[in-house]
């Protein structure tokens, strides 16, 4: 059951960077938070529970609490806070292995990734359980 998971992080596993980024938070974590991809078997579970049919969850990392889904933007103060504050271990699904094409890898998708960071934000309210 998807309560049992949070908070947790849903991350772009088909994106170079984002596979990156989620490494990198789960470092800084320490095994606190579950990091998922988008398009794994369990994310894609865990996203039909929280968004409509019809929404694009992808184009943004979310951090998702039992009160909220934060996207983007909203989600990295958040996600901060937790990681500092929190003392539970929780089950990690990984690894992040980053599957994309060269293009992936470039300077500019770098700044086109940061800036969709940057402009991309979003809060959810949930009501799980």
């Amino acid at each position: 059951m998807i309560v049992d998971l949070l908070p947790l992080v849903i991350y772009d596993d088909k994106c170079y960077l984002c596979s990156k980024f989620a490494s990198i938070v789960h470092i800084f974590s320490r095994n606190k938070i579950p990091i998922i991809g988008h398009y794994s078997k369990e994310g894609m579970k865990i996203k039909s529970e929280i968004f409509d049919t019809n929404y694009d969850s992808t184009r943004m990392f979310w951090f998702v609490t039992e009160n909220s889904a934060y996207g983007g933007r909203a989600a990295i103060i958040p996600l901060v806070w937790h990681t500092i504050t929190s003392t539970k271990n929780r089950p990690i699904i990984g690894p992040f292995p980053p599957t994309c094409s060269k293009e992936c890898k470039t300077i500019k998708s770098f700044f086109v990734r940061t800036t969709s960071l940057l402009c991309n934000s979003e809060k959810i309210a949930l009501k799980l359980g």
